[in-house]
């Protein structure tokens, strides 16, 4: 899913992609706080495919992220993602030679399905507020940090970052029903763990009509 792994000075479609926030549910960028150290933002993005091409999908999804303190000075932050895609017409997400698994070739438009995931890494260097506000009603990953951080955090997720302590797993399902119609490939999985040089992605599978 090519949209986890960049420097968040943009953000995530590994993530680099091109990202626009839906409307905040009037929570004025607080997100809706589940237990102390748990909020969620509704976010719109696309995802591209993992040659890092063009965009395969649009993306409309609940953002959880959850906070806990090492007991060190820093913090694990879990980044759960989950939602619905459609997919725009063009190659499909699977098709490249970093995939060795069974995928097709092109994806139409409009396929409609579920996706779900996390990333995972640690905070360091920064100051927990878990009162604060995230600036925009759209919260991407380095808009929490310097919010809820701070300036000066470093997330080992942070593509910008080589360090071995990160990992994500992401994977998308296309239905028969729902007006797909018929798909070579239904499946597609998008897993990894460590960030910058140290990265090592793995793709499965495909959404593909051809």
């Amino acid at each position: 899913m090519r949209r986890m792994i960049i420097p968040f000075v943009l953000l995530v479609g590994v993530l680099t992609l091109a990202a626009s926030g839906l409307a905040d549910p009037g929570d004025k960028g607080k997100g809706k706080a589940q237990g102390k150290n748990k909020f969620s933002f509704s976010l719109t993005t696309t995802d591209r495919r993992c040659d890092l091409t063009e965009p395969w999908a649009t993306l409309t999804e609940t953002r959880t992220y959850q906070v806990h303190a090492n007991g060190d000075g820093t913090f694990r932050l879990r980044r759960v993602d989950k939602g619905i895609f459609t997919t725009v017409a063009g190659k499909s997400p699977g098709n490249c030679p970093a995939n060795k698994s069974k995928h097709g070739q092109m994806v139409r438009a409009n396929v409609t399905g579920r996706f779900g995931g996390y990333l995972e890494g640690t905070i360091m260097g920064g100051v927990f507020n878990r009162k604060a506000t995230c600036p925009v009603a759209a919260c991407f990953t380095g808009d929490f940090l310097k919010a809820f951080f701070g300036a000066g955090a470093v997330f080992s997720c942070d593509g910008a970052t080589n360090s071995t302590d990160c990992k994500f797993n992401y994977n998308y399902t296309a239905p028969t029903s729902g007006g797909n119609g018929k798909l070579v490939v239904r499946h597609w999985q998008d897993r990894g763990k460590g960030s910058g040089t140290t990265l090592v992605e793995h793709f499965h599978g495909d959404i593909a009509s051809s």
